[in-house]
């Protein structure tokens, strides 16, 4: 089984209008990504994986605040609405995920309604994007709720293109003290946490319940290598998860890029990576991990 635990919900039900289309020349070095997708766009890219977990973000107060320019996908009003009727309509492929914000009053009841209403099964936190703090106690609140009601988080983490998102907020050391914190929460740090791949690296190997996915790797192949010889190196390969970001890049482009690395390595005659393991992680059981089988 092939599963891809990083994928966003579609802008569109139907086929987006040229007068909506969201170019983003941000997000890949090697090419110009439309983020505006519709459902039939998005279930075309995912037809080599079985199941895919997908989200959208919520900004405080349902929209995007003005000058935080940059941040990809335009989800505007109720982005858990919109990805419960996705996922309703393909339910044998897709897992839906929610996203909240923790400054807002409501998070903790609207995840119950996530959870309860709309089948929704794990959260999607950005917290550069998003613009709030991952170690305040209104997030540790949203926390705390996740363990108690068994609901994995997937976080961004890492570098962004956006100029007023923190980067400290996505910087894979907090991760530390969340998982610290929440022993049995289980969480997915987003991009191997790049360019800070042996931060992300120690967490994993240190919090049992931590995960990472190779999302946005393969387009930047000296990073991807890197990262993936010292996962190898710690001995935490089984750690990883995948994952495309789509619509940033299809499944297959993803799985194709990581296998690559191994052919990276043998050009350069680099330490070398197991393609094997390689594969291991393209048909990891990451709905077992994440506690959603």
């Amino acid at each position: 089984m092939i599963i891809d635990v990083h994928t966003h919900t579609p802008t569109h039900v139907r086929p987006v209008p040229p007068s909506e289309r969201q170019p983003n020349a941000q997000w890949r070095p090697d090419r110009i990504v439309e983020a505006a997708v519709s459902w039939d766009d998005y279930l075309t890219a995912m037809q080599p994986v079985d199941r895919a977990c997908v989200f959208g973000i919520r900004f405080k107060g349902g929209e995007m605040p003005a000058g935080r320019e940059g941040a990809g996908v335009q989800w505007t009003g109720d982005v858990n609405q919109q990805t419960a009727d996705f996922v309703r309509s393909c339910p044998e492929k897709l897992i839906g995920f929610m996203s909240v914000h923790p400054d807002e009053g409501d998070a903790v009841q609207e995840i119950g309604r996530c959870v309860h209403d709309l089948g929704l099964r794990g959260i999607k936190l950005g917290p550069n994007y998003q613009g709030f703090d991952p170690l305040s106690a209104s997030a540790f609140r949203v926390y705390a709720t996740a363990q108690q009601l068994q609901l994995p988080i997937l976080f961004h983490q890492g570098t962004s293109p956006m100029r007023t998102a923190p980067l400290r907020y996505a910087h894979p050391l907090v991760m530390d003290e969340i998982a610290t914190a929440f022993p049995e929460l289980r969480v997915v740090m987003a991009h191997l946490g790049h360019p800070w791949h042996a931060d992300t690296v120690t967490i994993i190997r240190k919090h049992p319940n931590v995960y990472a996915d190779v999302s946005s790797q393969f387009f930047r192949p000296w990073g991807q290598y890197q990262a993936l010889r010292l996962a190898a190196e710690w001995g935490v390969l089984d750690k990883l998860l995948l994952g495309s970001d789509y619509p940033v890049a299809t499944p297959q482009e993803t799985i194709d890029g990581l296998l690559s690395a191994v052919d990276v390595a043998a050009r350069a005659s680099l330490p070398p990576l197991d393609r094997g393991a390689l594969l291991a992680i393209v048909h990891r059981d990451s709905l077992a991990a994440l506690g959603l089988t």
